[in-house]
């Protein structure tokens, strides 16, 4: 029996490497099979708990879907949307925020990281978004939810806003509880210039990351110019543990090419890194030139983009409209 997959991805823009190998690659292969159901939400509601400017949202909605479609997600089979069209998942976060406790909230560690010291100063939205996600993921009866480390204990709390919900109006089984899907064989893709430090756009140098829009050259550059250590390649589980740099490098290309970390090892032990590097540099060029190239050429066709979140708008709404209507009976409005 297929699953039914909901995820969802931030319109921030300049989507990376560590989107691309964290969660965007990994939706390409649940596409690919042909028993799941899946729906890709552009989740611009969650992406507001932070001030956008109004323009540059747009514009990053329609980049995340052509990424979606340039890294191999075929709209044809997967109902791609932005979350802010379908009223439901507003309404919904509602109903379900008075079902939610604020000691669970209270809990979330993400919130904890992203509000810093002054957590007063921090939006109600930033607190009480795990809710709206709970929301996107129920209202479609999802059955799995893929998640990385981060989103793991969010995903906890949606199971736990199910559950209490079916319970105080005893309804069992109205709303599915969702199981985690863990991505096996997969690195978290650390800074090119820190290995202790997660990939992300928000870091200043831009030398970071590898953008999914960068071209041959600024691949090659951003590799020859990654941080590394002076010992040669390392040949144990235990030597790479030791070192982040290195261990960063060789989980982004166990990830892209799928061979395994001991064969890599083995391969490249003793060697210098300047080798590993053009090996590295010449894998990524071949998997990320192709996805630049169709992101910049779809980025260029706004009315494909639209009509596809159009089509998708119409499928995901005709659902989640149809849900929110039972929870309104359940409720008792």
């Amino acid at each position: 029996m297929g699953k039914k997959i909901f995820s969802g991805v931030q319109p921030t823009g300049n989507l990376h490497l560590g989107n691309y190998l964290g969660a965007i690659k990994n939706f390409v292969d649940l596409n690919n099979d042909k028993d799941n159901e899946c729906i890709f939400c552009v989740v611009d509601l969650h992406a507001i708990t932070v001030k956008q400017n109004p323009n540059e949202l747009k514009n990053n909605i329609r980049e995340t879907v052509a990424t979606f479609v340039a890294s191999g997600i075929n709209p044809e089979k997967s109902i791609i949307f932005n979350q802010s069209k379908v009223r439901a998942h507003s309404e919904a976060a509602w109903i379900l925020s008075c079902t939610a406790r604020t000691g669970w909230l209270s809990r979330m560690t993400q919130f904890k990281e992203k509000a810093g010291k002054d957590k007063e100063k921090a939006s109600v939205g930033l607190y009480s978004y795990p809710v709206l996600m709970a929301a996107d993921i129920l209202l479609y009866d999802s059955t799995h939810v893929p998640v990385g480390d981060d989103q793991k204990q969010h995903l906890e709390l949606c199971r736990d806003i199910a559950q209490k919900f079916n319970n105080d109006f005893e309804v069992d089984n109205f709303f599915t509880i969702p199981e985690p899907l863990i991505q096996k064989e997969f690195s978290r893709i650390m800074s090119l210039k820190d290995g202790t430090k997660k990939m992300s756009k928000s870091e200043l140098s831009d030398l970071s990351r590898i953008n999914l829009t960068d071209d041959a050259d600024q691949i090659i550059n951003k590799i020859k110019k990654a941080k590394t250590d002076p010992q040669p390649m390392p040949s144990t589980y235990e030597d790479l543990d030791k070192r982040p740099e290195a261990k960063n490098l060789i989980g982004i290309y166990s990830s892209l090419t799928g061979m395994k970390l001991d064969k890599l090892l083995n391969e490249f032990s003793g060697k210098n890194f300047s080798d590993f590097k053009e090996n590295l540099s010449q894998v990524l060029v071949e998997r990320i030139l192709p996805i630049s190239k169709e992101i910049k050429k779809l980025l260029n066709d706004k009315i494909f983009l639209d009509k596809i979140l159009t089509d998708g708008f119409e499928k995901a709404d005709k659902v989640a409209s149809n849900k929110i209507k039972k929870i309104h009976e359940i409720v008792g409005f």
